[in-house]
């Protein structure tokens, strides 16, 4: 007797929200085996956990300003992922968004009007994430190079590229040897609202969500992206130009992994630093998968993970558990959730030989 997983022909009987909540449950579960260990609480945990990240107002705009990269660089995944291309490079596409952001704030603002410098900045972090984008979209298209393999290699180049200009020719000559450029001018600063730290990325990423919808559901391109992703074959017999549109898609892609790389540098830190590559755009390979690839569905997810990464900080500080804690317990919500999605497509099959 054998037993193996047999692709559905038919969605389940069960209504999906069902299994999400199942898998939530068991993560929570997990979780609440890992507290004991550590001796703390499982029930006090999870409210500190609540009440670290929406426990007031200041709580939840530091949520906000976690999910604001994460929305950019779900996004960014999705929607090469409507046409079945893995763009696993929006890490380095990001840095490179933030990189070219910080050349214009660093090196142009003197000579630019005070009004144009945002938007500059903010163009110029499209299109640093986009050009870096483009280059694994042009090997998948004209070489059929793997964009997964080459797009994840990028991400290596563009970091080094980063930590050798903040260490190097871009250091500031006042930072008394620390790494790090110099403050950029507060023209160049993106604006704060509410008196928190809720940034212009927060905006930026929920226009580009509803941008996103709306090309993938009525334009005519984001038709011909999903009839190519869905069939290639369909769509060479509807003389669908595949390539083109996946140089298309891997530009666009990288540009909004880049503008997630601008607003961290221009909204949080105001200078090119320690910290920009942190996980952002490995993360959103997770928040794309988890939004299944849908936009609305990557914010909402966005700003729910958000919540858990500041719950879990303020779990470590009130309750003094390892740092650690909160990171495993990401990973088991993560990994249960995704298990849940694939018995949601496949089902147990019994052979018996």
């Amino acid at each position: 007797m054998r037993i193996c997983l047999r692709k559905r022909l038919k969605p389940p009987s069960w209504n999906p929200c069902i299994t999400t909540s199942l898998s939530v449950f068991a993560a929570l579960c997990l979780g609440a085996v890992l507290f004991l260990w550590v001796q703390v609480n499982p029930i006090t945990a999870y409210f500190e956990i609540l009440k670290g990240a929406f426990g007031s107002l200041y709580n939840f705009s530091e949520v906000l300003v976690r999910a604001s990269p994460l929305i950019l660089c779900g996004l960014s995944v999705a929607l090469a992922g409507n046409m079945q291309i893995w763009n696993i490079g929006a890490e380095g596409q990001l840095v490179m968004g933030g990189v070219a952001g910080a050349g214009l704030a660093l090196f142009f603002t003197s000579y630019l009007p005070q009004t144009l410098i945002i938007p500059l900045m903010i163009l110029a972090g499209f299109m640093g994430g986009a050009l870096w984008g483009l280059i694994p979209g042009i090997l998948r298209a004209r070489l059929q190079v793997n964009e997964i393999i080459s797009s994840l290699m990028l991400n290596y180049v563009a970091i080094l590229w980063l930590e050798h200009l903040y260490f190097g020719p871009w250091r500031d000559p006042a930072g008394r040897g620390f790494p790090g450029t110099a403050m950029f001018e507060e023209a160049a600063w993106f604006p704060r609202f509410f008196g928190t730290r809720i940034h212009l990325g927060l905006p930026i990423g929920l226009v580009a969500a509803a941008t996103i919808w709306f090309l993938l559901s009525y334009a005519h391109w984001g038709y011909q992206i999903r009839v190519a992703g869905a069939s290639p074959g369909a769509a060479r017999y509807a003389q669908i130009n595949i390539a083109r549109n996946i140089i298309w898609v891997m530009f666009l892609s990288g540009g909004l992994a880049g503008l997630a790389g601008i607003c961290e540098t221009a909204g949080i830190h105001y200078r090119l630093q320690q910290g920009l590559a942190v996980g952002n755009g490995y993360m959103g390979i997770v928040m794309a998968w988890l939004g299944k690839l849908r936009p609305g569905y990557i914010v909402l997810i966005s700003i729910l993970l958000g919540g858990l990464m500041v719950g879990g900080d303020q779990v470590q500080i009130t309750l003094r558990v390892p740092s650690a804690i909160g990171l495993v317990l990401q990973g088991a919500i993560l990994f249960c959730v995704l298990g849940a999605q694939v018995f949601q497509e496949y089902e147990l099959h019994i052979q018996k030989g």
